[in-house]
């Protein structure tokens, strides 16, 4: 069961990476883009993080079962 958590924690990992590099390009490039998406991928990348968090827990936790 930890290897499951683990894989979703990596999974989501990855996917706060791909949030925070879109995020930065788009902030850098400026314009229409980041006044559409710069707030919505800030979000999305602070509600993976915490997700990443709970599986690093639960993973922790089924391996101390």
């Amino acid at each position: 069961m930890s290897a499951t958590f683990f894989t979703l924690m990596i999974l989501t990992m990855m996917a706060v990476l791909a949030s925070l590099v879109v995020g930065v390009f788009g902030m850098a490039k400026g314009g229409e883009f980041n006044k559409k998406y710069g707030n919505k991928l800030m979000r999305a990348r602070v509600f993976l993080q915490g997700g990443a968090l709970v599986f690093f827990i639960l993973a922790v936790w089924a391996l101390k079962k």
